[in-house]
């Protein structure tokens, strides 16, 4: 029986309608959410990731402002616009896409935003809090991953969970949440000794090693719910035909267009797990939800105000 399917764009939706509701009543006490995205230089993939982003404002009725710094720009520089947004007070979030130019420092950059608008839940206090069960802003991706299981009733408590990467902005933050719920937590990463047999032993996988289809079906515990996270652009037909040789759509995707989008979980794991995200379609709707609902929130939490919706959130 092939797992059940995981939409997150079915969760984006219920996200939008409440943040849209929320809006409205932020509107009516003078406020209006205000996101400040920093993009440097000429990246497609940022521009593209950027630009998803500002029409989600658009979408929601929230405002928005893009500062593009040339390629070229110092870490100084981009310090000062940084600076300057911190100071404005009509900028509620401070968006600054990764990743930057070699020759600019990005920690001090993203050290450099102020807490209360560091929207990307990046900031070591940001983090801070969330380690301390007193989250703040949390990393978009694993907030939203949480509202994933939420709202689909996956349950946690008790459960075996294995997060696949440590990084900063998915791994570490979302075995954070993770534990905060009462799962026991693991994480793994490139070089955990006999992977399958550990995340055999898990309830929940999340797999988040940015490896595309790393993940097969003897990692997976029959019944597992599985978090794909995995965003890896496949651009080999060898490549494309071992991994999609039992979903010709995919394949014949691949063949009109050169290149397929997978994740780090291979789609053949569908017919072994209980629950999983599809890539496209997952995960990835939800990072730009939390962006937007991290804005809202830190709109609201800066000017103090409360609303019906933000009470019921």
């Amino acid at each position: 029986m092939a797992a059940r399917l995981l939409l997150g764009t079915v969760i984006r939706d219920q996200i939008y309608a409440e943040l849209q509701e929320e809006i409205a009543a932020l509107g009516a006490a003078g406020i209006q959410p205000c996101l400040a995205a920093v993009l440097v230089g000429d990246n497609p993939a940022s521009k593209l990731y950027v630009n998803s982003k500002i029409a989600a404002c658009a979408r929601l009725g929230l405002r928005s402002e893009l500062h593009t710094p040339p390629a070229s720009v110092s870490t100084e520089e981009l310090l000062d616009l940084v600076t300057e947004l911190n100071r404005r007070d009509e900028v509620d979030g401070i968006l600054v896409q990764l990743p930057l130019p070699p020759q600019v420092e990005a920690k001090r950059i993203l050290d450099a935003v102020d807490p209360a608008k560091d929207v990307d839940g990046f900031h070591p206090i940001n983090v801070g809090r969330l380690v301390a069960g007193r989250p703040h802003l949390v990393a978009c991706t694993p907030a939203g991953i949480m509202e994933l299981l939420r709202r689909y009733e996956i349950p946690l408590a008790g459960t075996q969970a294995v997060v696949l990467g440590r990084s900063d902005i998915v791994g570490k933050p979302m075995a954070l949440l993770l534990l905060h719920a009462h799962a026991t937590v693991t994480i793994c990463h490139s070089r955990t000794r006999q992977l399958p047999e550990v995340t055999r032993r898990a309830d929940l996988v999340v797999a988040a090693m940015g490896r595309a289809a790393l993940v097969t079906p003897d990692y997976i515990r029959p019944g597992a719910t599985v978090i794909d996270v995995g965003q890896n652009v496949v651009t080999d037909a060898a490549e494309a035909e071992r991994i999609f040789a039992r979903v010709p759509d995919r394949l014949n995707a691949f063949r009109e267009k050169g290149q397929v989008l997978v994740g780090d979980v291979h789609p053949d794991v569908a017919e072994v797990a209980g629950a999983i995200t599809p890539v496209p379609g997952g995960v990835g709707p939800l990072t730009i939800a939390l962006l937007m609902s991290n804005t809202v929130r830190a709109a609201r939490l800066r000017r103090g105000a409360t609303t019906a919706a933000s009470a019921r959130r």
